[in-house]
């Protein structure tokens, strides 16, 4: 894949994520009114990035962090057609760089589940005696 350029950013257009939060299966019918909060999760991620092909956006990842101890990788998701070429891959690599290149030495992941294996092969083991829990609605 020759086109594809995978960058650190701090902008993207909006129907852009629009797309691929909808093929990510995140995306709910309430949001279709004002999708522009979506512009704060890439301006306010601690690391967002992009992977384009031929300059638009097909992928996505990005993490969290206070930027002394922590981050969490949030969000990675790239566009059907796309899948299943490594795109994912080098985009966790691309976050994990530039986390580590600004001092961040703790980098977790919540797993979905089926993905684990992914994840171990990009380095990451599971996390012992911890159990992830979300806030109920």
């Amino acid at each position: 894949m020759d086109n594809l350029q995978i960058k650190k950013i701090k902008s993207a257009e909006i129907q852009d994520l629009v797309q691929l939060y909808k093929e990510a299966g995140w995306w709910k019918s309430s949001w279709e009114e004002h999708p522009d909060f979506l512009k704060y999760i890439v301006k306010d991620s601690a690391v967002f990035v992009g992977a384009f092909f031929d300059k638009k956006l097909i992928g996505m990842g990005r993490a969290l962090s206070d930027y002394v101890s922590d981050a969490y990788i949030q969000d990675l998701a790239v566009l059907k057609k796309f899948r299943g070429q490594g795109i994912g891959k080098k985009i966790i690599k691309k976050l994990i760089r530039q986390l580590k290149a600004d001092n961040v030495d703790w980098i977790g992941v919540v797993a979905q589940p089926g993905t684990s294996l992914f994840y171990e092969n990009l380095g990451f083991e599971p996390l012992k005696d911890h159990t992830p829990l979300k806030l109920k609605n």
